[in-house]
């Protein structure tokens, strides 16, 4: 696969370390070209440094791994390179205090489709730091990190699957692009539980088997032990 990542930071660091590994072919997009080759020397393989015109031209599948707000900016220069492109938007729009700075408007997502109309956007990779996405795989008690994806497209869908799949976790379908805001939503939900008051946000949600209740598992557990004895 052909991928295109616009930004030399963290993200783009840590994601495309493994779609090298996974044996993709990736230019590292950036205004400083100078970042762009240290960080294509650092990942070897076949990573390629580029400007982020040529990043986006070169890639099937383009990361957006730029801050909340400069990638529309950047989408906007690069509009007509966008065209038919599977775009993953990677940000996470939150301010000062933990607050969600797209609460009135479209989402991070929604804004680069908006200023780019003939990608195909998708949203994942917002829900954790760029540390996780460094693990090798991200595996937590016995489990691998689940990653849920938005977007419109199938065939961009199917490309972000499997890169999700590359970086080592389980893609879970998480619907249409017009769900990517509660993807953003929860991201700063939980940064702001995680980092502002130390609480583990797993630990706000019952394991699937409760999702409907005590009284539907006891339910099952009856029917069960019922067909067991007859």
């Amino acid at each position: 696969m052909r991928i295109g990542v616009l930004g030399t930071g963290n993200m783009a660091d840590a994601l495309a370390t493994h779609w090298v590994r996974a044996g993709h072919d990736v230019a590292i997009g950036g205004r400083d070209i100078r970042k762009a080759e240290r960080l294509a020397t650092r990942l070897g393989g076949n990573a390629k440094p580029a400007s982020l015109r040529a990043a986006a031209e070169f890639g099937q599948v383009v990361l957006a791994a730029l801050p909340f707000g400069a990638g529309a900016s950047v989408a906007r220069e690069l509009r007509a390179a966008l065209d038919g492109r599977a775009l993953i938007d990677c940000s996470n729009p939150v301010g000062p205090g933990f607050r969600l700075l797209t609460q009135s408007g479209l989402s991070a997502a929604q804004q680069l489709a908006a200023t780019a109309p003939g990608a195909h956007v998708i949203k994942a990779f917002n829900l954790c730091h760029e540390d996780v996405w460094r693990m090798s795989p991200p595996i937590f008690d016995g489990r691998l990190l689940a990653v849920p994806i938005c977007g419109d497209d199938g065939t961009a869908l199917a490309l972000a699957h499997q890169l999700v799949r590359d970086a080592g976790c389980e893609p879970v379908a998480g619907g249409g692009l017009e769900r990517a805001g509660l993807l953003e939503a929860t991201a700063a939900l939980f940064i702001g539980l995680w980092v502002g008051e130390g609480v583990d946000a797993q630990a706000i949600a019952p394991p699937l088997a409760y999702a409907a209740g005590p009284r539907h598992v006891d339910q099952e557990g009856a029917e069960r032990a019922f067909r067991q004895e007859f």
